[in-house]
């Protein structure tokens, strides 16, 4: 079984999102559901929150750097406190479904252990929108072109940078 890649699991995100606003997203907080984890793509390394606090003040402070930068490339604004808040529900929702759909952890196990409170999804919302068995890790070059392809969509939405129409961000 192949592991779940960060970007399935962002865009995975983005569609609980997308969900929960009742599909009345604008393309900024889209794109910026599917880059909440991007600062993982440049340090190799996907940590889940139980062990971060273990990784020190260090590993924290290079990861809000790495998360600024990516940010200030696509020209996303910081979170609001409420926006944050919501983000969070949809990240804490879809790691605990994919740690008991696709990595076989218990609920139980999800709360205890994972420290994640949030009610593990029956439906797998990408299975609604590309096909396929539900919770099923995607092979890394589908999951890289699927990505992409919606980074695509959301920066040609968005003018690539051009925001106001005029040039300017």
């Amino acid at each position: 079984m192949l592991p779940l890649s960060v970007a399935q699991h962002s865009i995975t995100v983005m569609l609980l999102q997308r969900a929960a606003l009742g599909g009345r997203v604008d393309p900024l907080s889209e794109l910026r559901e599917l880059l909440h984890d991007a600062e993982e793509g440049l340090l190799g390394f996907d940590a889940i929150s139980v062990i971060k606090p273990f990784l020190g003040d260090g590993f924290r402070a290079l990861s809000k750097r790495l998360e600024h930068v990516v940010f200030l490339r696509y020209g996303l604004p910081p979170w609001t406190s409420a926006e944050h808040a919501r983000h969070k529900r949809a990240d804490r929702q879809a790691a605990a479904s994919e740690a008991v759909h696709v990595a076989g952890w218990s609920r139980e196990e999800v709360r205890r252990t994972l420290k994640i409170q949030a009610a593990v999804l029956e439906d797998d919302p990408l299975a609604g929108v590309y096909g396929g068995a539900p919770w099923e890790p995607w092979p890394p070059a589908l999951a890289c072109e699927r990505f992409l392809a919606e980074l695509e969509r959301l920066t040609r939405l968005l003018g690539d940078g051009n925001r106001d129409g005029d040039g300017t961000a």
